[in-house]
Formats: C-alpha cells, sequence, structure tokens
C-alpha cells in the first residue's frame, strides 16, 4: 500500500508520528464504451451547452448553479480566497460512546501506521480507545478542505473514518410510512420465529461476488473463440497537446511569480496545484492513454483464459 497522507495524531500534549492508508479499495466489474462495429474507444468532447463549440481546458472555471438556476462562475482567485486547511494534524475533539455515531454517517475508511518514533505512543492512544470502549471524534484537513471524522481500533491497527456533515444525511419522507402502524402479536411471533431460525454469524468469506466471476468467464470464452477486436489507435488531437503546452507555460509562469513574491504566494501555488495536476494528467492522458490501455485489457483477458484453462483442467483431474 502507498501512504496518501502523512502528519500527526494530537492527542493531549501527546503528538502520534501516522501515515494514512486507504482501507478499502473497490473491485466492480467496470465497462468501456465502445463501437459495437469495431471496439474502438468512445470519446467525449468538452462542449459549450450554449454556443455549441468544443471548450479547451484553458478556457474551462468552476461554476456554481443556485437554487433558482443561475450560474455563477468562479476565478481561481475566488477560489483561493476560500477557507483551506493544509494542517497535517489529526485534533482529537472528543471521546464519544460508539452507538452515538450513526453508521449512515460513515464514509471513508483509512488505515494508521505510524511512524518509528511513534510507535509507543500510538500503542498507547490505540489502548486506550479500546479500554474506553469510545471514538475519538476528531477534525482532519485531508486534500486542503477540513472534514470530521473518528477514531476506533480494527484488528490491532487505529482507523480514522471520515463522516458525513449531518446536513448531508437525507430526511426520509415516505407519505406510506406516516401511519401509525404495526405488526399483530401473531405476525411478529412468526416473524421472530422466522429470524431465530436464520440467526448466525457474518462470515465474509461465505458471500462470493458471482457477478464478477461471470464476466470473468463470459470474456475469458470469448477470447478463447478469437472474438476480440483489435482497433487502430486513434489520431492524436492537436487541441489536446497545445492545451497541455499552455498548462505547462501558466506553471512556468506562476512558479516564477511565486519566487518574486514570497511566501504567501508560494503558498497560494502549493494549494493551486493538486487541481492543475489533475487537469493536466488529464489533457496528456488523452494523447497516450489507447495504446496502454490495449495492452493492459490484453493483459487481463489473458490471465481470465488462463484462469479458466486452470479451472477446467482441476475438475477433469
Amino acid at each position: 500500500m502507498r501512504a496518501i497522507w502523512k502528519g500527526a495524531v494530537s492527542f493531549g500534549l501527546v503528538n502520534v508520528p501516522v501515515r494514512l492508508f486507504a482501507a478499502t479499495e473497490n473491485h466492480d466489474v467496470q465497462f468501456r464504451q465502445v463501437h459495437a462495429k469495431d471496439g474502438g474507444r468512445i470519446r467525449y468532447q468538452r462542449v459549450c451547452s450554449i454556443d455549441g463549440e468544443e471548450v479547451p481546458y484553458s478556457d474551462i472555471a468552476k461554476g456554481y448553479e443556485t437554487a433558482d438556476g443561475q450560474m455563477v462562475v468562479l476565478s481561481d482567485e475566488d477560489m483561493r480566497s476560500l477557507p483551506s486547511r493544509s494542517s497535517k494534524e489529526i485534533a482529537i475533539e472528543k471521546f464519544v460512546p460508539a452507538d452515538q455515531i450513526d453508521p449512515l454517517l460513515f464514509d471513508k475508511s483509512y488505515y494508521l501506521e505510524p511512524d518509528k518514533s511513534g510507535l509507543k505512543p500510538y500503542v498507547l492512544l490505540r489502548d486506550a480507545l479500546e479500554k474506553a470502549d469510545r471514538m475519538a471524534l476528531v477534525t482532519v484537513a485531508v486534500r486542503t478542505r477540513m472534514t470530521l471524522a473518528v477514531l476506533r481500533v480494527r484488528d490491532g491497527v487505529i482507523v480514522l473514518q471520515t463522516l458525513l456533515w449531518a446536513d448531508e444525511v437525507r430526511t426520509p419522507e415516505f407519505e406510506s410510512l406516516s401511519e401509525e402502524t404495526h405488526a399483530t402479536a401473531r405476525e411478529l411471533a412468526m416473524a421472530s420465529s422466522l429470524v431465530d431460525s436464520l440467526s448466525g454469524d457474518y462470515e465474509p468469506d461465505e458471500f462470493e461476488d458471482d457477478y464478477a466471476e461471470a464476466v470473468e468467464t463470459l470474456v475469458a470464452s470469448k477470447v478463447e473463440g478469437g472474438e476480440v477486436k483489435e482497433a487502430p489507435a486513434a489520431a492524436a488531437e492537436e487541441t489536446e497537446v497545445v492545451d497541455l503546452l499552455a498548462a505547462l507555460q501558466r506553471s512556468v509562469d506562476k512558479a516564477k511569480a511565486a519566487r518574486a513574491g514570497g511566501s504567501g504566494a508560494a503558498e497560494d501555488e502549493a494549494a493551486e496545484a493538486p487541481s492543475r495536476e489533475t487537469a493536466t494528467k488529464r489533457a496528456a492522458s488523452k494523447t497516450t492513454a489507447k495504446p496502454a490501455a490495449k495492452t493492459t485489457a490484453k493483459a487481463t483477458t489473458k490471465k481470465a483464459a488462463k484462469k479458466t484453462a486452470s479451472k477446467s483442467t482441476k475438475k477433469a483431474g
């Protein structure tokens, strides 16, 4: 695993140096939109809804749509004026009973690994959390935006789990459930009997993603049957190269301005770097990603074919 954040947990007067790792990964089956005739990837253009013209990245800004449908365009200067946090501190605000945190509020999960110098205070915090049977409510700045989170212990490791804000949870408003309707005593007794008959412990390995396995088997069978499209690589668009060069030039110009303007400009440059880097990577990927995507697709299908052949050999034996 690769650390995505490095900082420290503030525990009273104790600081615990830690590294943050994503605790989960998504294994959902991903499909590409392709041309049914030749298997070519479908590309999308950035087109303005008003004049119908394609818009380069250099002309794209952030817009906020108001409740009445009006659009407010925000400049880079506007974005820099917004409050942002670059602190590398996970500040413990209070310790709360675990049952007071509704699971609906849980968002993303991360593992916290201590630095060598912080092993002892890390273990102290971990053991204190387990003994108190509470979660530590913390504030943390991940990607410059402050968020609420909790610290809890799982399998001897401290887990940071970000929380949704209270107003991000929708209120269920279902007219069909507004009436005071309850099950009869006989219905409840039968339901309780069914619950008892199906009761058991949760075993994660007991369940499998049969859809993903079915997709792999289907793809492997088509590869073995030669049903593979070898679409030619699409020609790179010159406009994307121009956009990339323009983005690089702006980066150079702003870097020079930051050196000339002192530490304040440097901080602004650092705050803006992630979004600019993302835009540059997107532009670069438009011109270079296709051959790599094909290579990856071939490797995946060959791997799936080998997996299917191995299963067939085991069954035959």
